[in-house]
């Protein structure tokens, strides 16, 4: 009969990342449900970021109607978050679920370039929409001459440019790491953790959470006061027409309309994203004591942002409902009956 145990050097070698090298990683221990539930959640993730997306993009650029400034940030937006729920998600999901990372250090440094580069640009375009809504509610006439459709294509190109010149600057000049000795950066072979040194985690998030957040913040309150005003002067004009207490109803549910939009929009930015961004600020003057799983955690609720995003910014909308529904009635499930919808 074969040994029915297993020494203490064997358990050791199968918890490595690498088992036939001695500097190699240790392997995150999770039960086996755990795991299965890890894997789940986030294949769920990825697999609503990735086609929520996608059907946004063929949407916008299917529908000659929906070829505004405002849309095609949208789309660009749509873009971004197509692009990490395919070549982030998937290897971030490997990385968190198993505690190794398997592909090296050059296609490390790689991942975690597009990791900032795509999730700064999905804030930054979050930003923009911001301030095209704000220019569009409180300057309507003014508008339709300053936001063109070569001004924004101009705006987005300039964010796809920093976000990515800034990630892979960061990255690959290791400026981020600067100073920080080598128990802290735990170089061991398996490992794949983009840190920050006390002075770029406080710069970094400052540039593309805390700046764009601020400015997102006070133009939609800005806009929410606007259109509470908007409300009353539409309910004023029309008072002739309708009993006070009709009045009063349709300023409630245009004002009530208005927080529920501004309120999801900013709601999910600020749950997705900034837990992430106060623990990336927090932690060099901790020590990094933050455990990886809870970095990890955390790293995916700022994902999950770009799930919510289609969401958010395209099933909300009612002329984005109609096309998603001509969309899917046409082409998944090939009906020629669907040649009646039009889009209004």
């Amino acid at each position: 009969m074969g040994t029915l145990f297993m020494n203490n050097t064997d358990v050791e070698i199968l918890l490595l990342c690498f088992p036939h090298q001695p500097d190699s990683c240790l392997k995150t221990t999770r039960f086996f449900v755990i795991r299965v539930i890890m894997y789940f959640l986030t294949l769920t993730a990825i697999v609503m970021t990735v086609f929520g997306n996608l059907l946004v993009i063929i949407t916008i650029s299917y529908f000659k109607q929906l070829h505004s400034p405002t849309n095609f940030i949208i789309l660009s937006l749509a873009f971004v978050d197509f692009m990490l729920g395919c070549l982030v998600m998937p290897f971030s999901m490997v990385r968190w679920v198993e505690g190794c990372w398997f592909l090296g250090d050059l296609f490390c440094q790689i991942h975690s370039s597009l990791d900032m580069t795509l999730s700064i640009s999905s804030i930054l375009h979050l930003c923009l929409v911001s301030i095209d809504r704000y220019m569009a509610i409180t300057d309507p006439l003014g508008y339709k001459l300053k936001v063109t459709n070569g001004n924004t294509a101009v705006c987005i190109a300039v964010v796809w440019i920093f976000s990515g010149m800034f990630s892979f600057g960061i990255v690959f000049s290791k400026i981020n790491i600067a100073g920080l000795d080598e128990q802290m950066l735990n170089t061991c072979v398996g490992n794949c953790v983009l840190i920050f040194n006390k002075e770029w985690g406080i710069i970094a998030p400052l540039l593309n959470f805390y700046i764009p957040g601020a400015i997102m913040t006070c133009l939609y309150l800005k806009i929410f006061h606007v259109a509470r005003k908007h409300a009353r002067l539409i309910s004023d004009r029309t008072a002739g027409l309708t009993s006070g207490e009709t009045k009063k109803q349709v300023s409630d549910q245009r004002e009530r309309k208005a927080a529920k939009t501004l309120g999801i929009v900013m709601g999910v930015f600020l749950l997705c994203w900034l837990p992430f961004f106060l623990i990336t600020v927090i932690d060099p003057f901790l020590n990094f004591s933050t455990p990886l799983d809870v970095f990890d955690a955390l790293i995916w609720f700022g994902y999950f942002n770009s799930m919510f995003n289609p969401l958010i910014y395209g099933f909300f909308y009612p002329r984005f409902q109609k096309a998603f529904k001509i969309i899917i009635v046409r082409y998944l499930f090939h009906l020629k009956s669907s040649s009646n919808l039009v889009l209004q």
